[in-house]
């Protein structure tokens, strides 16, 4: 009779704490500081996404923040400029 009576509380313990599990999704808090550039920080706010995922999920998050960042800094080179010059100006026509 006490056997089944110290046995109810450890059962009931094991019930109640979650078993560790490594590769269970767990918050990784790290701190996402805005840019200023709405498609940059939209980008970045992705990140929160791997934060519910298991491990093997990560991957096709930061892939695809990793695309969008490259998206981003390939858009700056291809914004026009200032004109550029088409002669040399001692070179002037005669």
């Amino acid at each position: 009779m006490s056997e089944s009576v110290s046995e109810a509380p450890a059962e009931a313990v094991a019930e109640s704490e979650p078993e560790y599990d490594p590769a269970a999704p767990a918050p990784l808090d790290v701190p996402r500081t805005p840019t200023g550039n709405a498609e940059v920080d939209a980008r970045l706010e992705r990140l929160a996404d791997a934060d519910h995922l298991t491990t093997d999920g990560h991957v096709e998050v930061y892939e695809d923040v990793h695309r969008g960042l490259r998206d981003a800094l390939t858009a700056l080179d291809t914004r026009p400029g200032p004109p550029v010059p088409t002669g040399h100006p001692a070179a002037a026509p005669r």
